[in-house]
């Protein structure tokens, strides 16, 4: 019998945090916004929590996915983002955000699969039980976040969608309406919408790869990516596309966004590396949020953001300063 061995950095499930501490924390998003994500995720909220919370969502803790460190606080986690779609400043996405109707949300499948299709959110999603994964965030800029994420593995999507032997890749795309979303529509934009994004095949059907439709025990709130996003921790922040609306399987790697803005910058695999430093800045440490001027909190970076364990074996034989 196979019995998997836990890695050292795994949070036992006694420590986690019980559920109940954390889902009426804070009232951060409002009623409509509220009742947009609700609807979003049919059949998995708590039907008789009717206040203007964002609605609690059913799952099972997942502590052999799960740090045990820190979690970053709710607030800092809503309303500190990138989310270029809304602006560039770090509380653009949680001042625009709510212009975003998640309700109704459907995710295009296409390319080499033999169940291409529109889908409903919720005809996505059903077949799969909900976990809770506690997950280091790293973004490029060298901050990071530890956020309790609720959702699916995407190789459980991947396989209900059934590639063929053709996919080679998995491209993603962010929604494109101007709009909904103020960036989109301005003049200065330096990207070419709609966002996109992409993995290697063997990347996505890893076991931590994941798609993310609620944090902290709540639906996910519009400035996070609502009503879906993906989650790949061993990658910079930018890879984890948010607000996704098509799902392409295919045997060419695609183009993504920061790589067609400034390919000498941001390359297609994007991996967490102390050892390959930004033209413009290091990598080897990284801002653990929260941290301000007075009271930085700077901790060493790890390769792969800590998962080389689970990831490692992907890049066997690959130069990472090329591949980066």
């Amino acid at each position: 019998m196979l019995i998997k061995q836990r890695p050292s950095w795994v949070l036992p499930e006694s420590e986690v945090t019980p559920k109940s501490i954390y889902l009426n924390r804070r009232k951060f998003m409002t009623g409509a916004i509220a009742s947009a994500a609700t609807l979003a995720v049919p059949g998995l909220l708590h039907a008789s929590d009717t206040s203007s919370d964002l609605k609690a969502l059913d799952y099972r803790a997942a502590p052999e996915y799960s740090t045990d460190e820190k979690k970053t606080p709710l607030d800092d986690v809503t309303a500190y983002n990138n989310f270029y779609e809304f602006g560039t400043g770090k509380g653009d996405p949680a001042k625009y955000a709510g212009e975003m109707s998640v309700d109704p949300w459907s995710v295009e499948v296409e390319g080499e699969c033999e169940r291409p299709g529109r889908y409903a959110l919720e005809d996505l999603l059903k077949p799969h039980d909900y976990e809770e994964r506690i997950y280091r965030l790293r973004c490029v800029e060298a901050w990071s976040m530890v956020i309790p994420w609720v959702g699916v593995p995407l190789a459980a999507v991947i396989k209900q969608l059934q590639p063929n032997s053709r996919a080679k890749y998995v491209y993603f795309e962010t929604l494109h309406d101007p709009k909904q979303m103020r960036a989109q529509r301005s003049l200065f934009s330096t990207v070419e919408w709609p966002y996109r994004e992409g993995l290697r095949m063997d990347e996505a059907m890893n076991e931590l790869s994941f798609l993310a439709v609620g944090l902290y025990g709540e639906a996910l709130p519009n400035q996070n990516g609502a009503p879906i996003r993906l989650v790949v921790p061993w990658k910079y922040g930018f890879k984890s596309i948010k607000s996704i609306v098509r799902i392409r399987f295919t045997e060419e790697q695609p183009k993504t966004s920061w790589e067609m803005l400034a390919p000498s910058e941001y390359g297609f695999y994007a991996n967490v590396n102390p050892e390959v430093d930004h033209p413009r800045w290091s990598q080897k440490r990284e801002r653990r949020l929260p941290s301000g001027i007075l009271r930085p909190n700077w901790i060493e970076t790890s390769k792969f953001n800590g998962y080389g364990e689970q990831v490692a074996q992907l890049y066997k034989g690959m130069d990472l300063s090329r591949f980066y």
